[in-house]
């Protein structure tokens, strides 16, 4: 007997097997397996436990606040180690500013504190403390100095201590603090009785989407045309996420991985829609965008199909936006040596090739200055996550 793949997300969930692909809109007045069984149990009863793989971005994700020594190194490091575990980060503090810097309102699922490589003393002091009272977090965790240790297993009731993600040749050192990460994410979900209940129908781990979709990269030129410097884009209902390859970005990570992720939490179609519509009427080129596909800014208040395609088409046009020169949140892309955009999730439902043409070349056009764009591909099947899980 063939595996069963199960990818439960914020707007569907999708069922493969054999190489067949079926994708299902939730039903949010039924619990996800209730409503799992009753549009395809007659599949999943064919399958014993142990061949049944799930992944879920359902439970919305994990969120972090990253404290850090520097830029060049601390946050860099962290930052890419925490969005290839499938975790949201909420900010970022530099540790020799942070007296001034603001304290998040919300809830943070774990804090990660890094900063030094493992002969640097007295890296950190009375300062965090002060601002870590302020912080509501669940968790945190240390990967810093080693020389460091003793000061936060004596200050802080619960911290974990884990090997420097900085070894001392300034290589990063992943594997414990990415193994933490994910084994917190799987704790969430079994904390989400929603999810939890997933594990009636399955014997193995449940892992975050996002995770299983970057595992995916290194196979993906065998199943689809794309070359490096590629990146695949997941716009779903809740979140969008980047994959894209190393080749792209200027820095001084050597890691192991060729690929590396980006996720922007509130920028999704469905249930994010308000925070999308936000972050388009403060966008200078939007309504340039908006006259382009023929349509006034009103679109942005209607509750329409044509509206939803239109907020695709602005997903696709802030995302790229966001890691352009022109603005690089957290991390800056080269996207003018990019070759191809595999555009995945819920859009490649809705949007046809043309109208995801249309848009990034407007993109290139108008903020790269280019005439031509990347060739784009539309994973319209939505089967990149098989490749991973």
């Amino acid at each position: 007997m063939s595996k069963l793949f199960i990818d439960i997300g914020s707007t569907y969930f999708k069922v493969a097997q054999d190489g067949d692909i079926q994708q299902y809109f939730r039903d949010f007045n039924k619990n996800i397996l209730d409503d799992l069984n009753s549009k395809c149990s007659e599949i999943v009863n064919q399958y014993n436990k142990e061949d049944i793989h799930i992944c879920s971005s359902a439970n919305g994700g994990l969120s972090t606040l990253i404290i850090g020594i520097t830029n060049s190194f601390s946050l860099t490091y962290a930052i890419n180690i925490a969005f290839n575990s499938g975790i949201n980060i909420i900010d970022t503090v530099l540790y020799p500013k942070i007296e001034s810097e603001a304290v998040p309102s919300e809830l943070i699922d774990v804090v990660i504190v890094v900063g030094g490589i493992d002969s640097v003393e007295k890296v950190f002091d009375e300062k965090l403390l002060i601002y870590l009272e302020k912080v509501n977090y669940q968790n945190i965790v240390y990967v810093g100095s080693a020389k460091n240790r003793d000061f936060f297993e004596k200050n802080l009731e619960n911290v974990v201590v884990l090997e420097n993600i900085i070894s001392d040749k300034l290589k990063i050192q992943e594997e414990a603090l990415k193994n933490y990460l994910t084994d917190l994410y799987q704790a969430d979900i079994v904390g989400k009785e929603d999810i939890k209940q997933l594990y009636e129908i399955t014997d193995n781990q449940i892992f975050s989407t996002p995770y299983i979709v970057n595992r995916s990269l290194p196979k993906i030129n065998e199943r689809l045309d794309v070359a490096d410097p590629f990146i695949v884009v997941d716009i779903g209902g809740a979140t969008t996420d980047i994959h894209y390859s190393r080749d792209l970005v200027n820095d001084n990570i050597i890691s192991d991985s060729g690929y590396d992720r980006l996720v922007f939490k509130k920028l999704g179609v469905y249930k994010s829609r308000d925070s999308l519509v936000h972050t388009a009427k403060n966008n200078e080129f939007v309504f340039e965008l908006l006259e382009h596909l023929n349509v006034t800014e009103n679109i942005l208040e209607e509750h329409s199909e044509k509206a939803t395609r239109t907020l695709m088409q602005l997903a696709i046009f802030l995302v790229l936006y966001k890691v352009s020169k022109h603005h690089g949140q957290y991390v800056e892309l080269n996207l003018d040596i990019l070759n191809n955009i595999v555009l995945t999730g819920g859009i490649t439902k809705v949007l046809s090739q043309e109208e995801v043409d249309d848009i990034v070349l407007f993109f290139y056009k108008k903020i790269l200055q280019f005439h031509q764009a990347p060739t784009t591909l539309l994973d319209s099947n939505y089967e990149i996550w098989t490749y991973g899980i």
